[in-house]
């Protein structure tokens, strides 16, 4: 699937911690509904096993509605259930090395908490980064905030998208408008709210409005 900006607007990052018993694919639908525009999947204490069924039972949502799908830092999952791609954190391996596994066509996005990183990761061919921890986030306690000068400066030295990423919700997401970005990431302010649907609907409004300048 060829990476399009439009596709980054709102970028949802599945969380099941507020899931109780819901399936997740289920929600993942919801919040596609809803307006989410790309999906990771992000899974951190499961089995090898479980993380494939996780991966199948939300690809077969997201390529009903044609959303690009991508997995956290597990290439081997992403080439098991032939997923749109993945995204590697820093220091989780190489976009060489998850190129050469997965093949030109697939998106690779890459973490970057600042320009040189952005720049070296657009280098070696990544397609899009992902940038933050712009606010403090609980889902991600070791990750360092960077600020919105910070923010501006990556997304002013690379041609690729950029997304924004770390604990952006509906309160804040307006504090990063006129930093250049194309679209903001989210776990909790989806998946942690009582109507996924709305919640997505509402953020991708609010993103839509952030989008572009400086």
């Amino acid at each position: 699937m060829k990476l399009d900006r439009n596709s980054m607007v709102l970028y949802a990052i599945t969380g099941r911690t507020w899931l109780g018993d819901k399936k997740l694919s289920e929600v993942v639908e919801q919040a596609i509904l809803g307006g989410a525009t790309f999906v990771q999947l992000r899974e951190k204490n499961v089995s090898y096993d479980e993380f494939v069924q996780l991966a199948r039972e939300v690809k077969s949502v997201t390529d009903k509605y044609n959303v690009p799908f991508v997995i956290n830092d597990n290439v081997e999952v992403a080439l098991r259930v032939d997923a749109d791609g993945v995204h590697i954190g820093q220091g989780d391996g190489s976009v060489k090395s998850a190129r050469d596994m997965l093949g030109r066509h697939k998106i690779i996005g890459v973490s970057a908490k600042n320009a040189h990183a952005a720049v070296s990761a657009q280098l070696e061919g990544a397609d899009y980064i992902g940038a933050g921890s712009v606010f403090s986030t609980s889902t991600k306690l070791d990750a360092e905030n960077i600020n919105l000068d910070i923010l501006k400066e990556i997304t002013s030295s690379v041609s690729i998208p950029v997304v924004a990423i770390g604990g952006i919700n509906k309160g804040n997401v307006l504090n990063l408008s006129g930093c250049g970005i194309d679209g903001i990431c989210a776990i909790s302010a989806i998946f942690g709210q009582e109507d996924v649907r709305e919640a997505a609907s509402e953020l991708f409004k609010l993103s839509e409005q952030t989008i572009g300048g400086y």
